[in-house]
């Protein structure tokens, strides 16, 4: 999944949670579906920063992304 799907799931979780008078089991289910996709959507933006931080300057004053290993 990516990082966008992640994050529209979870906003529709909190919508979800919001709103609805839902049995509290699947209130459970749904906010431990949020959490676990929140996770994985932090670790993606751990990701993304450090390559980021992984930009080198060129001679020519331009920038190149040295290769990321994960």
């Amino acid at each position: 999944m990516s990082y966008e799907t992640d994050l529209a799931r979870i906003e529709n979780i909190v919508g979800e949670l919001e709103r609805s008078e839902i049995p509290l089991d699947d209130a459970l289910r749904l906010f431990e579906e949020g959490i676990e996709r929140l996770r994985t959507a932090s670790a993606a933006l751990m990701q993304a920063e450090a390559r980021v931080r992984k930009l080198i300057e060129d001679t020519d004053g331009g920038f190149t992304l040295a290769d990321f290993e994960s």
